[in-house]
Parts: structure tokens; sequence; C-alpha cells
């Protein structure tokens, strides 16, 4: 009796979780397996950064003078260059990203402004994350910051 009664019990739940009211190839919609497609499509595909120059060299500055360089890259890929975010290694270089796609073959840049801190030979990397294939691409930054003397200080005052 106990085994008649749990397996109507049991036949019971199946036919009430098999027959919803919908069914959910209803409720797809087309524009959403089109866009699905095309993702699926491309997802061997990577946008490329080719940078005319992957580190500059500022030279010879002086402690506390400020320095710009803009990088300049093409997309050499097969999809949109998106820039999702940009880095520096340090707090004295700050870096800015574009803020648009970059099509196929078209050209972007990314300026970095270095506020001449430190001493010496200064080297600073910028981390770029991106759809490219390894998903992150770096440049850098050096510098030979000069600090004055002392008496360079006070003769100058």
């Amino acid at each position: 009796m106990k085994k008649s009664i749990l397996l109507v019990c049991s036949m019971a739940l199946a036919i009430g979780f098999t027959s919803c009211e919908g069914k959910a190839v209803d409720k797809v919609k087309a524009e959403n397996v089109e866009a699905a497609a095309v993702r699926d499509a491309n997802a061997d595909k990577f946008a490329e950064m080719k940078f005319e120059e992957k580190t500059f060299d500022f030279g010879k500055i002086e402690r506390g003078q400020k320095q710009e360089h803009t990088f300049k890259f093409t997309n050499t890929g097969d999809v949109p260059l998106i820039v999702s975010k940009v880095k520096s290694s340090c707090g004295c270089t700050v870096p800015e990203k574009p803020t648009e796609p970059i099509q196929p073959g078209k050209e972007g840049e990314i300026k970095v402004t270095y506020n001449g801190s430190g001493k010496g030979q200064v080297t600073k990397t910028i981390t770029i994350t991106a759809n490219t294939e390894s998903g992150t691409e770096r440049v850098s930054i050096r510098a030979f910051v000069e600090v004055p003397s002392v008496t360079e200080t006070t003769t100058e005052r």
C-alpha cells in the first residue's frame, strides 16, 4: 500500500513539473539569438594594439618638472579594440585611456603624464587592459631625474 501511494505521488509530481504553461522556446527572443551567434562567431577574433613605440625616454629632467607623452597605436586586429582600464605602476604617473572603441585599422592614443618625482633613473610601467588576445599590454616611460644640489638651491634665492 505504501509503495503504491508513493508511486502515485511520484507520478503526480513528475507530471506537474513537466507540464508548465509556456514553453521556454516561446520565450526566446530572435534578436538575442542573432546577437549570440555573432558573438560566438567572433569568439576567436581579437583586437591587437600595434604601438609606434612601447618605451619612451624623457632623458634628463629636473625634479618636479612635469612631463607628458602620448603613446600612439593602431588596432591591427579583427574586432573593435575596447580599452577597459589603464593603470600606472606609481601614483606619480597618470595615464588617460581612450573613451571610445578603436575600430580595426584605426589609430588611438594613451596620454601619460609624469610629475617628475623621484631621483636618478626612474622607470614607470603603464598596464593596459583590453580585449586583446593576452588581455593586457604594457608600455613604459623613463627619465633621469636630477635633484638640484643644496648649493644651487641657496645661490638661486
